[in-house]
C-alpha cells in the first residue's frame, strides 16, 4: 500500500437513519460556519484554548458554547454597527472575534458527533447570528457530550432519538468505551505531543496552514479589477461578491453531495489539482500581455472575461475541496480524549495564518505582482502531494474508530501502536 491510497472499511454499520431532527440540528449548528465565512479576518482562537475554557467554563458543553459564541457575535456585530469611536470599533472586533473563536471549536465537534458516520461529512458541510443564537437555545447536546458530563441514560436515549430506531446499543457502548478511555487522560494538551498522535496532530496543524496558503486572497483581489475591466464600472466589487459567491454556493453543493460517496482524499486531490492549473494559466496569461509591467486594469476584454472563468473554476475547486474539508477532516479524526484540544490547535492555526497573509498580502502583491500567483501555486502543489502521500480515507469510518486509519497507513502506520482497540477491519474498498 503506497500514498495512503487504500482505506480501510469498518465492518461495523451502526443502525440509525438520517432524521429531520438530526437535519435540523445540523443545519443550525452550521451557522457557526456561515458567521465565520462573514467575519473571516478575525482571530478569535484564544477562546477556544482549553486553559481559556478550564478557567472561565470548566462545565461548557458544545451547546452551550455554540450559544455563547453566537451571543459574543451579535453583541460585536451591535458595538461596530453604533461605533462612534475607534475604540467602540476594536471592542465590537474583539467581540466579534470571541464569538468566532467558540463557535469554530465547538460547532465542527458537534456536526460530527450528531451526524451518522455515513452522513457525516455531508451535514458537516452545509451552510447570520441572530438565527444562530436562537437554534442554539433548541439545539440538543450530542449523546458524547453528556456521557462525558455523567449523563449515561439521557444519552441514550438522546441517541434514539437522533437515529431514529431504539437499538442503538453498540454505538452507544462505544461512546461509553471512548469516553471512560477520555476520563483517564489528566492532561489532553500534554498528550497531544505523544507519539501516537502524530498523525492527528500534524494534520491539525499543516491542513488549516495549507488552507490559508491556497491563493483565494490573490484571486478574490483581482476579481473586482477584471469585472471592472468587462465594463460594470463602479458596480464592479458587487458583480465580483455575487457571482464569485454563486460559484462558491454551488461548489460546496457539490461537495456536501459527493463528500460521501467519493471521498474526502480525491476532493482533496481534485481541487488542489483543479487551482494549481489556474494558477499556472492565469500567470501565464498576464506575464504573456504584460511582463512585469502594467496594469491589470488595462486588459482587452476578451482577456478579461478569460480571466474571470479561470477565477471562478479556482474559486469552484476551492470551494469543492479546501474550503470544507479543511473544517471537516480535523473535527473527525481526533479520538475522544484529544478531541476539544486538538481542535483548539486547529482553529488556532486557522486565525493565526488567516491574520498573517492579511498583513503580507499587500506588500507582497506590490512586490510579486503576477509572481504572487506562482507563490501560492507552489503551496498548492506542495499540500496537493502531501494529501496524496499522508492522508488516508476517512468517509465511512465511525469518528469512534478513527484510530485504524492511521494503523493501516504506509507512513503512520510506524506511530500507532497494534496493542489499542481498533476497528475490525472489512474489505478494503477498491475505490480508493
Amino acid at each position: 500500500m503506497a500514498g495512503g491510497a487504500i482505506a480501510p472499511s469498518s465492518s461495523k454499520a451502526y443502525p440509525g437513519n438520517l432524521t429531520c431532527k438530526v437535519l435540523v440540528t445540523c443545519i443550525v449548528a452550521a451557522m457557526g460556519g456561515l458567521i465565520f465565512g462573514y467575519d473571516i479576518g478575525i482571530s478569535g482562537g484564544v477562546t477556544s484554548m482549553a486553559p481559556f475554557l478550564k478557567r472561565f467554563f470548566p462545565e461548557l458543553g458544545r451547546k452551550l458554547s455554540m450559544l455563547l459564541g453566537g451571543l459574543l457575535f451579535c453583541c460585536g456585530a451591535i458595538v461596530n454597527g453604533f461605533a462612534q469611536n475607534v475604540a467602540m470599533l476594536i471592542i465590537g472586533r474583539l467581540l466579534l472575534g470571541c464569538g468566532i473563536g467558540f463557535a469554530n471549536q465547538s460547532v465542527p465537534l458537534y456536526l460530527s458527533e450528531m451526524a451518522p458516520y455515513r452522513h457525516r461529512g455531508a451535514l458537516n458541510i452545509v451552510l447570520p447570528a441572530l438565527l444562530f443564537i436562537i437554534g442554539s437555545l433548541i439545539l440538543p447536546d450530542t449523546p458524547n457530550s453528556l456521557i462525558e458530563r455523567g449523563k449515561p441514560e439521557e444519552a441514550k436515549e438522546r441517541l434514539r432519538s437522533i437515529r431514529g430506531i431504539d437499538n442503538v446499543d453498540e454505538e452507544y457502548n462505544d461512546l461509553v468505551a471512548a469516553s471512560e478511555a477520555s476520563r483517564k487522560v489528566e492532561h489532553p494538551w500534554t498528550n497531544l505531543a505523544q507519539r501516537k498522535y502524530r498523525p492527528q496532530l500534524t494534520f491539525a496543524i499543516l491542513i488549516p496552514f495549507f488552507q490559508q496558503l491556497t491563493g483565494m486572497n490573490v484571486f478574490m483581489f483581482y476579481a473586482p479589477v477584471l469585472f471592472k475591466t468587462i465594463g460594470f464600472g463602479d458596480n464592479a466589487s458587487l458583480m465580483s461578491a455575487m457571482i464569485t459567491g454563486i460559484v462558491n454556493c454551488v461548489a460546496t453543493l457539490v461537495s456536501i453531495i459527493l463528500v460521501d460517496k467519493v471521498g474526502r482524499r480525491k476532493l482533496f486531490l481534485e481541487g488542489g489539482t483543479q487551482m494549481f492549473i489556474c494558477q499556472i494559466v492565469v500567470t501565464v496569461a498576464i506575464a504573456l500581455k504584460f511582463g512585469t509591467q502594467g496594469n491589470p486594469g488595462t486588459l482587452p476584454k476578451e482577456y478579461a472575461y478569460f480571466l474571470v472563468i479561470l477565477i471562478c473554476t479556482f474559486i469552484a475547486g476551492f470551494a469543492w475541496s479546501w474550503g470544507p474539508l479543511g473544517w471537516l477532516v480535523p473535527s473527525e479524526i481526533f479520538p475522544l480524549e484529544i478531541r476539544s484540544a486538538a481542535q483548539s490547535i486547529n482553529v488556532s492555526v486557522n486565525m493565526i495564518f488567516t491574520f498573517f497573509v492579511a498583513e503580507i498580502f499587500l506588500q507582497m502583491l506590490c512586490s510579486f505582482k503576477f509572481g504572487l500567483f506562482m507563490f501560492f501555486g507552489a503551496f498548492v502543489l506542495i499540500m496537493t502531494i502531501f494529501i496524496k502521500l499522508f492522508l488516508p480515507e476517512t468517509k465511512g469510518i465511525p469518528i469512534e474508530e478513527m484510530t485504524s486509519v492511521w494503523r493501516e497507513h504506509w507512513y503512520w502506520k510506524r506511530f500507532v501502536p497494534d496493542s489499542e482497540p481498533s476497528i475490525q477491519m472489512g474489505k478494503r474498498d477498491p475505490s480508493y
